[in-house]
């Protein structure tokens, strides 16, 4: 079900679109109206400011009162046939000499104080509707010693409102037409930028847990998607690679489990077949009671590692000397090595931050897996060697050479190469896994090589301390 506050990338990418075109269109449209009424104005202007200049040419000539008397019907002949004009005269005395019939000039627009130049027009309306722009201004006459009289010019502008309604509606209505187009055009520029986004969902969906090796095709894509589609495919292949590994893990799992709960069920059930004497069942359960410690082992051996990869195994850090450590593991292991007819060494020196239990639970798998590995008359030695800022832990034994296409999965959880190094059944093949959670959890790493008959297990650690002695 589809959340209502969620809009799809698509809805919000074209109504910015649209928001955007219609802002630019709306500041357009304005810019434009706006520039087209100003050039009216201008034009206005200009006539105005004529007719003004002739007005003051004809008042130049006036010498006397009668001349001044005149004027106006001189003035309304020098306009005649030009349609839309009108102009006013005003006495020194403010008496209204002449006023074109209808132009109904306003008193302000005549007033000696408040006058209108041609920068800043006077606009009104007629008593019949008509609006007109009108400037005023003092001019002098001929006359010796008379003050100037003040003379008004306006023009008809009804047809350039009607123009100006007009253009309006045509402009914003082709701006409402274009803002629509836009969010149109926008929508389908969304729909095709994010089509490789649709492509790739689609890819994605057919991605199951049986069809890990599925991978997104980079080249298919845009610049911009191709760092996401790398991701994906990292991802993907981290996904197949811990589904590989846990299916392994599932399977392994089982097997192990199932040796001892079948040696369990079938001795139980020999033992319940016909009656025994009270020493063959104590036998029986002592020997179930092996079965249930390997079980025990096992399982805690699993919690141990889930609980290092899910970061919970947290070790304390103290001092700890490796060589009095290492020391007393080689004797510990010393009796299993001569039974073996194997023998075993210790050298080096050297000390890190650590947990001793854990270190020497680790460096103890370790060998006691190579004195298991190593042939009778063999040789499994334990070397400290200090590597820069790093301090390495070497377990070597002679034997058989492990096939390199095995090394990279030794430290796997129930993993052994091949039936030679199967061993008699009696370990769990977790071992190696303790160690490598237990190295990674101290912030070190291991490795392990084999060639030529002597196969080599590191154990890397930073931020050592070592010392001569």
């Amino acid at each position: 079900m589809r959340l209502s506050g969620r809009a799809s990338v698509t809805r919000r990418l074209t109504a910015l679109f649209a928001l955007v075109s219609t802002t630019v269109l709306l500041g357009l449209g304005t810019l434009i109206g706006g520039t087209v009424e100003q050039h009216f104005v201008e034009q206005d202007a200009g006539i105005l400011a004529g007719k003004l200049d002739l007005a003051r040419r004809i008042l130049e000539k006036v010498k006397t009162e009668d001349e001044l008397i005149a004027v106006p019907q001189e003035l309304d002949d020098a306009l005649a046939g030009q349609g839309g004009l009108a102009v006013a005269v005003v006495a020194p005395d403010g008496r209204l000499l002449f006023a074109t019939s209808g132009a109904g000039f306003p008193q302000t627009l005549l007033t000696r104080r408040t006058l209108a130049d041609a920068a800043h027009p006077f606009l009104w309306r007629t008593d019949g509707g008509i609006p007109m722009r009108g400037i005023s201004a003092r001019v002098p006459t001929g006359i010796a010693g008379a003050p100037p009289v003040v003379v008004g010019v306006a023009t008809d502008i009804s047809h350039h409102e009607h123009y100006m309604a007009g253009f309006r509606v045509t402009l914003w209505s082709f701006v409402a037409v274009a803002a629509l187009l836009s969010g149109v055009l926008g929508w389908l520029a969304a729909r095709r930028g994010l089509a490789p986004l649709q492509a790739i969902r689609r890819k994605a969906e057919g991605i199951t847990a049986q069809r890990l090796d599925a991978r997104l095709a980079a080249g298919d894509v845009p610049l911009e998607l191709s760092g996401l589609v790398e991701t994906l495919n990292d991802m993907l292949a981290r996904l197949e690679e811990s589904f590989r590994r846990l299916s392994d893990f599932s399977s392994d799992l089982a097997h192990e489990f199932r040796t001892p709960i079948n040696n369990l069920m079938t001795q139980t059930q020999v033992t319940l077949s016909h009656p025994r004497r009270a020493d063959d069942y104590r036998e029986v359960l002592a020997s179930n009671i092996e079965e249930y410690e390997r079980l025990s082992r096992m399982v805690a051996d699993m919690l141990f590692i889930a609980k290092a990869d899910e970061g919970r195994i947290v070790p304390t850090r103290e001092r700890l000397e490796l060589a009095p450590l290492i020391g007393d593991l080689v004797e510990f292991h010393r009796l299993a090595a001569d039974e073996k007819g194997v023998a075993i060494d210790n050298d080096g020196e050297g000390a890190i931050h650590g947990d001793p239990l854990m270190i020497r639970r680790a460096i103890s798998n370790l060998l006691s897996n190579a004195i298991r590995h190593a042939p009778p008359g063999g040789r499994v030695g334990v070397s400290i060697r200090a590597e820069a800022e790093r301090l390495a832990v070497e377990v070597t034994n002679s034997g058989e050479t492990i096939p390199a296409v095995h090394l990279p999965r030794l430290f796997d959880r129930f993993y052994r190469a091949g039936a030679a190094r199967a061993g008699d059944g009696s370990h769990s093949g977790l071992g190696l896994a303790i160690v490598k959670s237990i190295t990674e959890a101290h912030g070190g790493r291991v490795a392990v090589t084999s060639v030529g008959g002597l196969t080599c297990f590191r154990l890397v650690f930073g931020g050592q301390m070592t010392e001569d002695r």
